[in-house]
């Protein structure tokens, strides 16, 4: 072997350690802190929403609307996204479609 194979030989070497080392340091976690925090900031969103988080533990009835009147209007609910009530016509008073405003 003479002297420019072995000086490409130690080059490769040394190319493919450094390929070797950066492979291996791009799969190290570089956010640990991140990842233990991820979703922190939602779930805090969500807590601060709940009025009484204690509210699944209360087994007193609802007062309120009766069985009834209740289902009633659940219905009448869910038939508005089915059948929407028609508008009604609009009245505007003193809207003029003109263009100026000025006088003559």
């Amino acid at each position: 072997m003479n002297h420019m194979d072995h000086s490409n030989s130690v080059a490769l070497v040394k190319l493919a350690g450094i390929c070797v080392l950066s492979l291996l340091t791009s799969c190290a976690s570089s956010t640990p802190d991140w990842d233990a925090r991820f979703g922190d900031s939602v779930r805090t969103s969500a807590a601060q929403q709940v009025i009484n988080p204690e509210a699944s533990k209360n087994t007193n009835p609802v007062n309120g609307l009766d069985g009834q009147a209740a289902e009633h209007a659940m219905e009448r609910y869910q038939k508005s996204f089915k059948q929407p009530e028609p508008q009604s016509s609009v009245l505007n008073i003193g809207i003029s479609s003109g263009g100026g405003g000025g006088s003559k």
